[in-house]
């Protein structure tokens, strides 16, 4: 059997779009609160944004350059663009379909969502004051001809086209735009009906061209390439180097035009000479026009209601008390799951560490931390009062660049050592150290994670936290942070495992040995992403031995399962609900210890091009933690889609007399029910039932 036989594996451009499906299905599901639908819709949109600027943008690239194969499953990028084209098109209905009743279903509630042409008179006459006192100022009309050249605009800028005719003379029509500033929101609010603002520039067109009748308009928006590319070894500041680039993503090549539906054919013409886009990359549409914004919405705090029912995160023993972090993990090694456990354990280890006078040193890596981060505000105070602060600051996190680059300049500004990434890779690890003197020796903890240093994100994503003070896990912790920051063409870590010098061989060899088990061995693996190909063909191999292989692949799948006689033995499912999982987390077997948490997706990025760290867990109580974790899940029958032979994805469904199993709705009451027993003294009773919980489950 060929195992790089091209018909083995999915194309990695179109699973992205079935997880993309999965999220409007969401949207679809009337099991969801009306917000929660419309929320749904909102992620839908802003995930399609960042796939055509990045994704879309690098196809169109290789495309271009007469690149032929891409991927193991051998599609050229002209194949690639001609199905996502297909394949958005036709989803384009069922978004249509949703949007609208969900609309409808709102407007029951109170909530109206309307055109300003569909107001009655006296609202009308609100939305004129409104234009004229704060949208008239600020938005901008443009003519278009010999002498007012087409501007330039931004990515994701949103703007009107117009056809216009002059009253004087009515033969002569004339192009011209009005541009609508992000500072202004997308929709306007009068009491609980929200109003799209181009239909109310729209509505007063005539007061921005005085003297000129307006034969049509459409909204439109336009996608630009957002890659940066940055050849980091021949910059001598690279910070000088990011911010340069970041000015270039605003001028990159345009992607995507989505316009109203309906258009005026010489307006799409218009366009489509003045912004050099393929006719084949426009999508009209009836809905508004920039799917993210509906956040402004979803945000109502009059209609919580319509919402899922607020969790708050839990903080569990050992960690509920006065005592110090440090001083608990110096005892025992701790794990939390976010979001069902609380970060805030883990921004007071590091405002601690900032703050007690016996901590020499503080080190940790940061991708995407957030604009308000209170990690980052207790290293700078650490930094200032003495304390040796390293802080590895991904500035190539995508899309988190800006954000990132003023945290680096504050650092730097405080006294810590800031590092702007390796020539060559993403820093991607999420890890933090802290060194404190006891006396005539020092004490070391260390913190490691699936998912990133943000208290915001952490409340929404679910992710392994992992608290340490056991020696092979700080020194290696050390070494780490030495590779980092000194000269090292290669460094190989003792218990950690580092990408890209040991995961991906660590993964290899563990497959193996599960398969030299045949039909006794197992593996399960939760992760976003599925593509490495050499990983496949290791699974591939194992399935064939018999070994069982279970995996919750959230996103992008390359792995087809269920071939006879290559893949029957693996079984697929992605679980799209309330929170995002985001934990990576690893089983097998006959592996000791036989549970790993990681950074990496198995994604050639991940493994042979980024900085990651994956993580062995030796303590036998978090080690079945994580396995119950990864059982309940595999179990899921409410938010988990099971991937088919053909690619395509369908809904689990409940065995006959079995309990419908919403995971993370299983996991709230699991982290509850263990929260409120213990407040009332009964943690063994508590951790008994939990466990029954999760096992009838």
């Amino acid at each position: 059997m060929n195992l790089k036989d091209p018909k083995l594996y999915i194309n990695r451009e179109l699973s992205w779009l079935k997880f993309n499906t999965r999220v409007l299905e969401e949207a679809q599901d009337k099991t969801n609160p009306l917000l929660e639908r419309l929320k749904f819709i909102a992620i839908y949109g802003t995930n399609l944004d960042e796939f055509y600027m990045i994704r879309v943008a690098g196809l169109k690239k290789l495309f271009k350059y007469r690149i032929r194969v891409t991927g193991p499953d051998k599609m050229t990028p002209l194949q690639q663009l001609k199905a996502i084209r297909e394949y958005l098109h036709k989803e384009k209905v069922t978004l249509h379909e949703t949007y609208f009743e969900i609309v409808a279903a709102l407007e029951k509630e109170g909530l109206k969502i309307t055109s300003y042409d569909e107001l009655d008179s006296n609202t009308k006459k609100q939305i004129n004051d409104y234009f004229y006192n704060n949208l008239y100022p600020v938005i901008v009309p443009i003519a278009v001809d010999a002498t007012h050249p087409f501007p330039h605009l931004n990515n994701l800028s949103f703007a009107l086209a117009l056809k216009l005719i002059d009253s004087a003379d009515p033969h002569e029509v004339k192009f011209g735009l009005v541009r609508i500033p992000r500072v202004l929101p997308r929709f306007v609010q009068i009491e609980n009906t929200y109003i799209p603002i181009e239909t109310i520039v729209q509505a007063h067109l005539t007061a921005l061209f005085p003297g000129y009748k307006i034969v049509a308009s459409t909204p439109f928006r336009v996608t630009r390439n957002a890659d940066i590319e940055i050849e980091e070894e021949e910059a001598d500041d690279f910070m000088e180097l990011l911010e340069e680039g970041l000015k270039l993503r605003r001028k990159g090549e345009i992607v995507r035009l989505e316009i109203g539906e309906g258009a005026d054919e010489d307006l799409i013409n218009f366009l489509i000479e003045h912004l050099n886009v393929d006719p084949e990359d426009i999508y009209s549409y009836k809905i508004p026009i920039n799917l993210g914004a509906l956040w402004e919405i979803v945000n109502n705090k009059n209609f919580a209601h319509l919402l899922f029912e607020p969790f708050t995160p839990k903080i569990l023993p050992p960690l509920d008390t006065a005592d110090s972090i440090m001083s608990v993990i110096e005892h025992e090694n701790v794990m939390l799951y976010h979001p069902y456990e609380s970060f805030d354990p883990v921004v007071r280890f590091i405002k601690e560490a900032s703050k007690d006078p016996e901590v020499l040193a503080i080190r940790m890596t940061l991708y995407r931390v957030g604009k308000n981060s209170p990690i980052v505000r207790a290293l700078i105070n650490a930094a200032e009062s003495g304390k040796q602060v390293t802080a590895m600051v991904e500035l190539k996190a995508r899309f988190d660049e800006e954000n990132n680059l003023i945290w680096a300049k504050e650092l730097e500004k405080a006294g810590a050592h800031v590092i702007f990434g390796i020539p060559g890779f993403k820093v991607h690890a999420k890890i933090a150290q802290v060194i404190k003197k006891d006396g005539d020796r020092l004490k070391q903890f260390v913190h490691l994670a699936t998912g990133n240093y943000n208290p915001t994100t952490a409340r929404i994503y679910t992710d392994v936290s992992y608290f340490t003070s056991q020696k092979e896990f700080t020194e290696d912790a050390t070494r780490f942070f030495h590779f980092l920051t000194g000269f090292s063409k290669k460094t190989k870590l003792n218990t950690l495992y580092m990408s890209p010098f040991q995961i991906k061989s660590k993964l290899l060899q563990l497959i193996d040995e599960e398969r030299k088990k045949g039909s006794q061995g197992h593996i399960i693996a939760k992760m976003n992403s599925l593509v490495d190909p050499d990983v496949i063909v290791a699974l591939y191999k194992a399935s064939m031995a018999e070994v069982k292989i279970e995996l919750i692949v959230r996103g992008i799948c390359c792995l087809r399962p269920g071939i006879k006689g290559v893949s029957e033995n693996i079984h697929v499912i992605s679980i799209v609900g309330k929170y995002l999982e985001h934990a990576r987390i690893f089983y097998f077997k006959h592996s000791s210890p036989n549970i790993f948490i990681s950074s990496a997706d198995w994604m050639p990025r991940n493994l042979e091009r980024r900085i990651e760290l994956m993580s062995p867990i030796y303590d036998e109580e978090i080690a079945d933690k994580l396995y119950e974790i990864l059982q309940i899940q595999l179990k899921d029958n409410v938010k988990a889609r099971e991937l088919l032979p053909n690619g395509e994805y369908q809904k689990v469904k409940p065995e006959p007399n079995r309990p419908k199993i919403n995971s993370q709705l299983i996991m709230e009451e699991y982290v509850k029910l263990l929260y409120n027993s213990h407040h009332k003294n009964t943690t063994n009773k508590a951790k008994r039932l939990a466990r029954r919980l999760l096992k009838e489950s």
